[in-house]
This record gives C-alpha cells, structure tokens and sequence, in this order.
C-alpha cells in the first residue's frame, strides 16, 4: 500500500477534482490537506478520508499589510506540511491548484518527494503557473493551458470527475429526485452561489413553470437563500406548492442534479463545465466577472466556439436575458440537441483513470 497526500481547496472546483483522484486510488492510504475553516473540511471528513489541517488563506494582489500577513501564514503553512511530510512519509503528493494546495506542494518541492498538479482551467492559476516547473508531472483540462505551463510532461488529460457520471441515468436521476420524466432547468452558481445569477432566475420560476411545465432545480448557494426566499415570496407566494420547483441552499449530491436536468444556468468554473459536459446538458453562462485571470470568461467562450453553450456577461445579466436564452431552447429542440450533444462531446470521462495512473507512476520514481 502507498501513501498519498491529496491537498486543494477553497471552492468546489478543486476540492471535487481532489476527490474524484482519492476516490480512484482504492487501497491506498490517503491523506487530505485543506484548510479545516473551509469547504474541503465537511466535504473531506464526510468520506471518511483523513484530513490535514492548515492555516492558509489567498493572497491580497496588492502590496500591504495583509500581503505580509498572508506570507507569514504561507511560510507557517510550509512548515507544518513539511512536519507532515516527515512524520508520514507520503509516495507523492497531488495538488489541485489554488492557494490551499501551495504548502503541500512547496514542502514537496523542498524535501524532494515527488508531486503532480492538476490545473482545471483553460488559464492556469498563479500556484499551478509557479509550482508546475518542478513537478514531476502537470495535468490540464484544455490543451490550451499548456502554453502557459513551463514543464515538458504537460498532459491535457480533462477534469477528473465522479465515477457516478458515467452510471446514472437521466431517468434515475430524476427519480431519486422524485421528478417527472420531462425537460428539466437547473440554476447553480458553484458551491458558494451567484448573486447575480440567483436575483435574475428568481423572478423566471414562476413563469417558466406555468407557461412552460418545465422543472427547475435551483441551487441558492448557503449565504444567499435567505434572500432567495424573501424575493421568491414576493413574488411567487404559492411556489411551495410548485411541484416544478425544487430549491434548496446546496445540494449534497450534484451528480444526480445535474444528470437529471437539460438546460443548466450557471457559473463556467472548469470543474462545473466538465460535469455539465459529462451530463449531455446544454449550458448557459454566465461568467464569474472578478475570476483569477478572468478564467471563466476564457472558458465559456471556449464552450461558445466548440457551439456548446449560450452566454450572457454577467453586466448583462438581467430577468428578462435569462429567460429569452431559456424560451429559446425550449422553443427550439433542434438547438437543444445540438448543444447538449456538442457538450457531451467534449466530456472526457477517462481523466480520472489517466490522472491517478500518472501519479502512480511518479510515485515510483518512472519517468514520463
């Protein structure tokens, strides 16, 4: 049996990589390295994997204070993986990207144990971008992050995502969501919600329901329900009601939320666009308008030119853009097809396999 570190966190988009990767390396002994104050720390404990902590937060872009506090926590979080490293003794570390994963990987670099990173946006991320030429091995989701990544062992392998996407079916899905077999909408804005997505969608529920029948599962996101519902009272008192309408502040299990839906609203994180791809759903984002390097942007309009998605800028963004682009494709089923087809075509339901192969690999010191 080897030992693994597996460390990223702060939002969905790495956590849910990291896990898919943990999930896949059956047998090993794995332990998980986050900050114990975020997202990683349920998400992490609830699988029963063995969590790490570590104090670490993301950097200021400019200079002050806090950017000098923020390299003091850095350098105290180096120090305690590096105890880590030394107490454990892990194969190799895996790393996916953001600021949660950068002490693992340094203390990997520094005590010469062998680490991979995945990078899941067509624009790597400042962590990936600096600690990518010292790794033994650097994973990507589009190939055009490649260009921007100094290591010769750069493999466009695609996100890593839960083995449930290649089993569920649409209509289990929908069953053990306890939903009629028809056209279905999802509104997500990542883990931590979209404000802007949600004030949009809110006042589109009811007339979506009533004028069209179609279902709509919609994903508030845990800080901002509160303000959902007091919106969604106003103007939709008996949406309680609504069989159409299921609305909750984060969903445990998205596999089956998505595989169960047709038409998505959503923010174009990478991992949300390979789930949205591995589920055949025709997308309509809406960008992250503050993303690190724009990156969301960057891939939705990757999707735009492969005819896999609508878009809309999130300055754009209002009641009346949101439920034209959803009208259009319920009105035009050939569209719909296309797109959920274009987007299923760009699913790569093999990253996960190719991901924990290639740490296995490093890991036995093989060169790739």
């Amino acid at each position: 049996m080897k030992r693994f570190f597996i460390t990223g966190g702060g939002t969905g988009g790495h956590i849910y990589p990291a896990i898919a990767v943990a999930e896949a390396l059956k047998g090993e002994d794995i332990y998980y390295i986050g900050n114990p104050k975020n997202l990683e720390f349920d998400i992490v404990t609830q699988k029963g994997y063995k969590f790490l902590g570590v104090n670490v937060h993301g950097m200021p872009r400019k200079f002050g204070f806090d950017l000098i506090k923020c390299f003091i926590q850095l350098f105290i979080a180096v120090v305690k993986c590096s105890f880590y490293i030394l107490k454990y003794k892990p194969d190799g570390v895996f790393g996916t990207g953001g600021y949660v994963s950068a002490p693992a990987l340094i203390s990997a670099k520094i005590l010469n144990v062998p680490y991979m990173m995945h990078d899941c946006d067509a624009q790597p991320g400042l962590v990936t971008r600096k600690l990518a030429p010292y790794a033994k091995c650097v994973s990507v989701a589009f190939d055009s992050a490649c260009k921007s990544i100094n290591n010769k062992n750069c493999n466009v392998n695609g996100n890593p995502i839960r083995s449930d996407f290649k089993s569920l079916t649409k209509e289990q899905a929908r069953k053990n969501l306890e939903l009629e077999d028809k056209l279905t909408l999802c509104i997500m804005g990542g883990s931590q919600g979209a404000r802007s997505i949600n004030d949009s969608a809110v006042g589109i529920l009811k007339k979506l329901s009533e004028n069209y029948g179609i279902q709509i599962i919609f994903q508030t996101g845990k800080k901002n329900y509160d303000r959902v519902i007091e919106q969604l009272i106003r103007l939709y008192p008996n949406y309680e009601t609504d069989k159409n309408i299921i609305i909750k502040p984060y969903f445990d299990n998205m596999v089956t939320v998505l595989k169960a839906s047709d038409i998505a609203i959503s923010r174009s994180g990478s991992l949300s666009i390979s789930e949205i791809c591995a589920s055949g759903i025709a997308p309509i984002f809406v960008p992250y308008p503050h993303a690190a390097a724009d990156h969301q942007r960057k891939n939705a309009k990757f999707m735009v030119d492969k005819q896999a998605a609508l878009y809309i800028e999130d300055m754009n963004l209002t009641e009346q853009a949101l439920y034209d682009s959803v009208v259009s494709l319920i009105k035009d089923k050939s569209e719909l097809l296309l797109i959920q087809q274009n987007s299923y075509n760009l699913a790569k339901f093999d990253g996960t396999e190719k991901i924990v192969q290639q740490l296995e690999e490093i890991s036995n010191g093989k060169k790739l």
